[in-house]
């Protein structure tokens, strides 16, 4: 049975360009997510696994592309080649079909590995730059979502009685939020 050619991308930001991962290939269809590969909370690789069938051929540019976290590739690579789909990693030269070799599973689990390792590097090294610029001063975290001038309203509407979750929704931000600037 012959499927579709499908193409999935995974960008960490939306600044970042989608576009070197699977150029130059012929694709029936191509799902791209603009968000971090942390876990598998992607609304265009959810819609891609709704998405195929049997017969079809998934392409992605790298294993980090698909997942930075060992248990999720696994898990996904079982799960899609389990109902018969096919997932080609580009950058590694790898293809799971299903009925792969001891090798094939090694090298998917030696290498997904290494994008988690790789993964909480980046994180780590963040995390020190956050330190290394909270003591100089040069970080002030994350903007306030909320002005002086909302906040005042907030907490007239709770003198009111309003109740806070209602006050939140209208705000457009969490209870907990509220309850911070409260």
């Amino acid at each position: 049975m012959k499927g579709q050619r499908i193409g999935y991308i995974r960008v960490s930001s939306a600044e970042q360009n989608t576009a070197r991962q699977l150029d130059g290939l012929e694709l029936d269809k191509v799902f791209t997510d603009k968000i971090s590969g942390k876990d598998i909370n992607r609304p265009e690789l959810q819609a891609m696994i709704q998405f195929v069938r049997e017969g079809d051929h998934i392409i992605v540019h790298s294993l980090d592309r698909l997942a930075r976290n060992l248990d999720d590739l696994r898990r996904i690579v079982k799960d899609l080649t389990g109902k018969g789909i096919v997932i080609e990693f580009k950058k590694e030269n790898l293809i799971f079909s299903g009925d792969d070799s001891p090798m094939a599973n090694l090298l998917l689990s030696v290498m997904g590995a290494f994008a988690e390792f790789e993964r909480s590097l980046i994180r780590e090294r963040q995390f020190q730059g956050i330190l290394i610029a909270k003591q100089a001063g040069k970080y002030k975290g994350r903007k306030r979502t909320v002005t002086p001038e909302q906040v005042e309203v907030i907490r007239r509407r709770v003198e009111s009685g309003e109740k806070k979750a209602q006050i939140a929704r209208d705000m457009g931000i969490s209870r907990e939020t509220l309850y911070q600037y409260l």
